[in-house]
């Protein structure tokens, strides 16, 4: 029986993982509107995130990210860097984590950028948010006392799945050019 469970959880995080990376014949349409469609939600769920797309230098939108976890966790996502309000590169996010997990989980992930040098410093390359770095989970009015941390702010959006977590983990980012 533990076998079996173990063989599963296994089994559905290939799957979260290699989801994120299916050939997509839509192309960068089919991005933007999934992209647009998670800003949708996400206003929809607390309005007042609004102020942060107005007052970024940029910001990340990853409309899925599928995480998944037994010990040993993982999630991946990928999404589009919009610089005055357009995409201007793709991003591909990828998170390890360790300790307490159990379950899968769909969310949206955004990350604002409070000026130049932040977003700079995020287009340059492999950029890393350490352990310490935490998202804000998007409930009515979570953004209200919500602010930049080292320039970078981020907030989720569950979609679906659960997830018990005492885990500790990091994001790497990788970012190409359109």
């Amino acid at each position: 029986m533990n076998r079996n469970l173990t063989m599963g959880i296994c089994l559905t995080m290939l799957f979260a993982f290699t989801s994120t990376q299916a050939w997509d014949p839509k192309g960068k349409e089919d991005d933007i509107a999934k992209g647009q469609a998670a800003i949708d939600a996400l206003l929809e769920s607390d309005k007042t995130m609004q102020r942060y797309f107005d007052a970024a230098a940029g910001y990340v939108v990853i409309p899925t990210v599928g995480k998944a976890g037994l010990g040993i966790g993982g999630a991946r996502g990928k999404g589009l860097l919009y610089e005055n309000g357009a995409p201007t590169a793709e991003v591909t996010m990828t998170q390890l984590s360790i300790g307490f997990q159990w379950g899968g989980q769909a969310y949206s992930e955004f990350v604002f950028f409070e000026n130049d040098a932040s977003l700079e410093h995020f287009k340059k390359g492999n950029y890393e948010l350490g352990a310490q770095a935490s998202a804000v989970a998007i409930t009515a009015g979570a953004s209200v006392d919500a602010g930049y941390e080292s320039g970078v702010a981020i907030f989720t959006l569950a979609k679906g799945g659960l997830m018990y977590e005492a885990a500790v983990g990091g994001q790497k980012f990788k970012v190409k050019g359109l």
